[in-house]
């Protein structure tokens, strides 16, 4: 059984990953505070203690949903890859704001490559239309690791009957494992991007399956809300952290607090929207039951505004190549229609799709 205020706080968490693509600086550094580790504690809060006593099930359940989907769309990419830039969508000139672009595949060899990459480390995607696939992998990783960690600590008598205690002890190991890499520099072999978005993960999986284990601590009123409020702001105009793949000891230790924050905050406002029967209740809703397709599709959403930001300004068209938007003139709106369209159009090709399938067995019956 679904609950609608996770589907909503989920919902609230891919709305503002899309705003955090879109790289609007005024919301982009608050953001960077909590709306990825809202992803991997809502996952440790749908951890069901049944998988403890039922491995296979859990991991076949995370490899359906988490590998499959990571290699499948990957593959759809990479196959594309060469024709984005055929049709201009993809360039040579053009990249991220920092300089960088992408290039097409010039051999067999290169192709090959990115697609043995895919399969057996999860890494070699196309990351200029889904650079934002790390996350499949990461949560992968986490949600494996707590499982492994947590059987590991049934074995330690002081915690096996006290879960919530065994459950903060995978946390800290998690949080401990992160500071100890980027203190010293470390990384974690085979795993892309050095494996501290993986460890992080790790950390805020555990802290959401605590609070499976303990729900009435998200239970407060609108004071601790806009307390919580106040702790993001703050952390994100002082004390900055987020999850790059890569960052210092002190960013990853203060991570946590506006990151749980955030949480809680996202948390209350879910609660209060489920408690209203409005068309925001039933949107937000079914974009929490599909933040899969948001996930894959919101960049090459985004050219569509892109092409729009394009004409506004009269700019070379090779700007449409840009990741994940169009760099010129950062600070103006256009953030708002970037994320309509990340949002928007996945669920639309979504819901055109499922009204395909619901007609088919019908049209079917039908003819016959």
């Amino acid at each position: 059984m679904r609950l609608t205020r996770l589907d909503i706080c989920k919902a609230i968490a891919i709305i503002l990953m899309v705003i955090g693509h879109t790289e609007t600086q005024p919301l982009q550094r608050w953001l960077q505070e909590f709306h990825m580790p809202l992803f991997f504690i809502a996952a440790g809060f749908c951890f069901n203690p049944r998988y403890l006593n039922d491995e296979a099930a859990y991991l076949k359940r995370r490899i359906k949903g988490l590998y499959w989907p990571f290699v499948k769309w990957s593959l759809v990419f990479l196959c594309l890859h060469n024709l984005w830039f055929r049709i201009g969508l993809l360039n040579e000139q053009y990249g991220t704001y920092r300089g960088g672009v992408t290039h097409p595949f010039h051999s067999w060899r290169e192709f090959w490559q990115h697609v043995w990459s895919v399969v057996f480390n999860m890494s070699g995607y196309d990351v200029f239309l889904t650079g934002a696939f790390w996350f499949f992998r990461a949560l992968l990783l986490a949600s494996v690791g707590y499982l492994v960690l947590h059987k590991l600590l049934l074995h330690v008598k002081p915690l096996r009957q006290r879960p919530l205690l065994l459950t903060s002890s995978v946390a800290a190991i998690g949080l401990g494992l992160a500071l100890w890499k980027c203190g010293m520099g470390l990384r974690v072999t085979g795993v892309p991007q050095g494996g501290y978005r993986d460890l992080m993960g790790l950390f805020f999986f555990a802290v959401g399956y605590a609070f499976r284990l303990r729900p009435r601590w998200l239970e407060g009123r609108w004071p601790v809300a806009l307390a919580c409020f106040a702790v993001v702001t703050l952390f994100a105009c002082y004390l900055p952290g987020g999850m790059p793949a890569a960052t210092t000891w002190d960013k990853c230790l203060r991570l946590p607090v506006p990151a749980v924050a955030g949480f809680v905050m996202t948390w209350w406002v879910a609660g209060r929207i489920e408690a209203s029967a409005t068309a925001l209740r039933s949107f937000l809703r079914y974009c929490g039951q599909h933040t899969l397709q948001i996930y894959v599709f919101h960049i090459i959403s985004f050219k569509a505004v892109s092409a729009l930001k394009i004409l506004y300004y009269d700019l070379p068209w090779g700007h449409i190549g840009s990741h994940m938007v169009v760099h010129y003139a950062k600070d103006d709106l256009f953030w708002i229609p970037y994320t309509v369209a990340g949002v928007g159009l996945p669920l639309l090709w979504m819901w055109c799709y499922e009204r395909l399938r619901q007609r088919r067995p019908a049209t079917k019956g039908q003819t016959a």
